[in-house]
């Protein structure tokens, strides 16, 4: 009997899988940290929020260039935080909501 090869048009489709689920989730760790202390969306209404996510990116990729891999107050790894840190900005810039 030959075996049924089904088909799917997926080879232009965004690829998910090839972002690495264990970076994702410490990425993650850090939102929920984050809605915890301030609250699930409330990054997206600090003000002045261009320039204070650039501080924040870069105070925790200098931690991590100075050879500091975690974050004290998160136990999270700095370039986690960095990441999250880029990842609200670029929100911000395709939603054309930050504050400059």
């Amino acid at each position: 009997m030959k075996a049924v090869v089904g088909t799917k048009y997926d080879e232009d489709k965004l690829r998910y899988d090839l972002i690495p689920s264990d970076a994702l989730r410490e990425i993650v760790r850090v939102v929920t940290f984050g809605a915890k202390k301030y609250g699930p969306a409330n990054w997206q209404s600090v003000a002045d929020s261009k320039a204070r996510y650039t501080a924040a990116l870069m105070r925790h990729i200098e931690a991590w260039r100075a050879g500091e891999t975690v974050d004290a107050e998160t136990n999270i790894h700095h370039l986690a935080h960095a990441a999250c840190n880029c990842l609200f900005l670029l929100w911000f810039e395709l939603n054309s909501r930050h504050n400059a």
